[in-house]
């Protein structure tokens, strides 16, 4: 093999691990998005034993942290970890100049999508900063002006992002640094927007959740580093577990409470702690033991057009989709007397195929949607 054609297989290797882990989250996205988590929800209220379930696919109403709390972390850490990847392949035929101005355009469209997003939501025309794609926007650009720097460089500016959101909250409000509508957040959302969010969220958040970009940055660079698998492993688990000790350390004594809302301090360590150790599940499950089945391919594709199939569920796929499935679901299981709960669970999984399917035929024609 000439060197030639060495560079080029190592350009074009991919991560099984992070495909499938990427996709995932994606697949759980959509899911929300056909009305899944809204309609067990619902079942829930009939079947007791479900609603622990349940509860865990909805955001938890303040101070505590629930499985649907780590997925926006999720989605952040896994943009940063295929940072290194896709900027080495781009660097490979591509001038520096090029590099930057294709992320700017990159975080300016994933803004302008994200402001959008909240106008379908709105049915109207509404300034609103509170949407993933906007946060997306800014941590991307934050960890990629620092991720030439070294490992321990990124590191420190973390440590220097957690103390400023921690310096904000508390000069801000020294009483009641974190109280739902009356902290710093709320009060950057009334210059920015001039209103605050109902649910508590705030568009401060992009500060503390460029770590999660920064960490997946870094584990990136780990994974593409001539470090052996046992170690990549391990320094995973490690820093996971530490992260895990410091965020809810923070919030069983008192210092700082999870709260995914406003991303505080504590929640940016914990929620990153569990995306280091579930990388580090999927890398030795998938690339270390080689279980790279052809199944795990369902989840895969979904990732395959990240973006865009976020977009098209939480657009198209939410206003007119789900009406669709209906035609076929109600009209054939009401007349077989379903009950309408029982209905919308499974009308949100045939959406949810659809959707899948999109994405999988997306996938085999070897069409891609990139920004």
């Amino acid at each position: 093999m000439t060197k030639t054609t060495q560079t080029t297989t190592a350009l074009s290797k991919r991560l099984l691990s992070l495909d499938v882990f990427r996709g995932l989250i994606m697949f759980l996205l959509i899911a929300e998005a056909a009305g899944f988590h809204h309609s067990i929800g619902n079942l829930a209220k009939e079947f007791n034993f479900i609603q622990p379930f349940a509860k865990q696919l909805q955001h938890h109403s303040w101070n505590g942290l629930r499985f649907w709390d780590l997925i926006q972390p999720y989605f952040m850490f896994i943009v940063g970890v295929a940072m290194p990847f896709s900027l080495r392949k781009r660097m490979a035929r591509d001038s520096k100049q090029q590099v930057r101005a294709h992320i700017v355009k990159r975080c300016l469209l994933l803004f302008g999508f994200g402001v959008l997003l909240h106008c379908v939501y709105s049915h109207a025309l509404v300034w609103e900063l509170w949407n993933v794609l906007v946060q997306l926007a800014f941590t991307i650009t934050i960890a990629f002006i620092i991720m030439d720097k070294s490992a321990a460089w990124q590191i420190y500016f973390c440590v220097g992002i957690l103390l400023l959101t921690e310096i904000l909250y508390r000069t801000y409000n020294p009483q009641d640094p974190f109280v739902q509508g009356e902290n710093f957040g709320s009060y950057m959302d009334m210059i920015l927007m001039g209103k605050i969010n109902g649910g508590g969220w705030v568009t401060i958040n992009f500060l503390p959740t460029a770590v999660h970009t920064i960490m997946g940055v870094l584990c990136g660079q780990l994974l593409l580093s001539n470090s052996t698998s046992s170690k990549n492993i391990k320094l995973l688990l490690v820093w996971g577990a530490i992260l895990l000790v410091l965020g809810y350390g923070m919030d069983i004594v008192g210092v700082t409470p999870i709260i995914k809302r406003i991303a505080t301090t504590s929640f940016t360590l914990a929620s990153g702690g569990w995306a280091l150790l579930t990388l580090a599940l999927f890398y030795w499950w998938i690339e270390v033991k080689n279980n790279k089945n052809e199944w795990l391919s369902i989840f895969s594709v979904v990732g395959t057009n990240a973006i865009f199939i976020y977009l098209f569920a939480e657009t198209v796929g939410v206003q007119w989709f789900r009406k669709f499935g209906l035609i076929f679901t109600q009209g054939i299981l009401s007349p077989m007397g379903v009950g309408e709960v029982i209905i919308m669970v499974i009308n949100s999984l045939f959406v949810l195929f659809i959707f899948w399917y999109l994405t999988y035929f997306l996938n085999k024609k070897k069409i891609y949607f990139k920004i």
